[in-house]
């Protein structure tokens, strides 16, 4: 084939010939194009597996974190959340689960990371897995999302040195003591009443009382209910009836503190023992406005879903470089108390789309 330089064709070719080539390039476009439409369709559909140690209000903003994670990602998360009473069970089912869905992630936080690592690790040998709120070093997680518990609880025993300053007796108030955060939350409460130095490593025994050397402040115990909000409720109160020269009560799971006032309200001991919390409950933060909780050390779970499933997309798409030094992001808590409650209200509002 020869072209004039008018760029017409000097000697077509035959008709039929013009049309077949045509209809190549057709069907060639047509693929690419399909192929663009597949990729895009691929991308917007990879899903990925997001499991929460229970059910309470500190896990509903963190699903929202995760819900605006899946709008501005464009993936899918499928979200489950263990019952108080067959947590471990229900992790694993779930874990199971989100495998046979082929889940190009998950992220969850271990009930028991000391007796599910053989589970995580089994995860991870399939899918790509980390761990958020409570962490499970033990096992082959990519990485850590979440607050350092032990400097989170260090700070909340700082709070309760400023609620009770002439010392006295306190009781801790936890879900369980099994999950890597419970224990280093607790820690840190005890290391500062005891004048003990930073060591994220100490586990100072479940022996109670634990008394500071100068006699100042005594731990009465650390109750656990094991989620189960009734427990939680009758541990309050039990604490009240027989200490009645009780300094303060410290609750360091979301829904310890709300629990803590109803039985204080019960006794009619409200405004008369100090409440520290943790976590941003409403009734909490309505607490502290009301001056019947002197302070409490919050997280931030929405950025712990949001994180989370940031951080899944990134190591699915081989971005190794997203997760920090030492596996760990961290995530710092933060000290709430009557002068900062209203905008940090606001602020959880927000994100909440109230």
């Amino acid at each position: 084939m020869v072209l004039a330089e008018s760029g017409q064709i000097a000697c077509p070719l035959p008709k039929f010939k013009v049309v077949t080539m045509r209809k190549v390039a057709i069907l060639t476009v047509a693929c690419l194009l399909l192929g663009l439409v597949g990729c895009a369709k691929d991308s917007s559909e990879k899903t990925y597996g997001f499991v929460t140690n229970g059910i309470a209000a500190f896990w509903t903003i963190g699903i929202a974190g995760v819900r605006a994670a899946e709008k501005d990602f464009g993936v899918r998360v499928k979200v489950a959340q263990p019952t108080s009473k067959g947590g471990v069970g229900d992790q694993k089912n779930a874990l199971e689960d989100m495998l046979s869905m082929g889940v190009a992630g998950i992220a969850i936080s271990p009930l028991d990371p000391a007796n599910q690592t053989g589970l995580l690790n089994s995860v991870a040998a399939k899918t790509i897995l980390i761990t958020h709120d409570s962490d499970a070093p033990d096992s082959n997680r990519r990485c850590y999302i979440g607050v350092n518990n032990y400097a989170a609880g260090r700070l909340c025993g700082e709070l309760v040195k400023e609620a009770v300053p002439d010392g006295g007796k306190i009781m801790l108030f936890i879900g369980n003591l099994g999950q890597a955060n419970s224990q280093g939350r607790r820690q840190g409460v005890i290391d500062v009443l005891m004048g003990h130095s930073n060591d994220p490593k100490r586990r100072t025994p479940n022996k109670y009382p634990i008394n500071s050397s100068d006699g100042k402040y005594s731990i009465l115990g650390c109750l656990t209910d094991d989620f189960d909000r009734v427990v939680a409720k009758e541990n309050a109160e039990d604490t009240l009836t027989d200490n009645p020269d009780l300094a303060c009560m410290v609750g360091l799971f979301e829904y310890n503190p709300p629990l803590i006032l109803e039985a204080l309200k019960s006794a009619g001991r409200l405004g008369k023992v100090k409440v520290i919390g943790f976590d941003e409950n409403d009734a909490t933060l309505d607490g502290i406005r009301k001056g019947t909780v002197a302070s409490t050390v919050v997280q931030n779970p929405y950025m712990y879903g949001y994180r989370s499933v940031q951080m899944l997309i990134d190591l699915a798409n081989g971005k190794d470089s997203a997760v920090p030094p030492g596996g760990f992001l961290d995530i710092p808590a933060r000290r709430i108390d009557r002068d900062n409650v209203d905008k940090f209200q606001a602020e959880l509002k927000q994100r909440l789309g109230k």
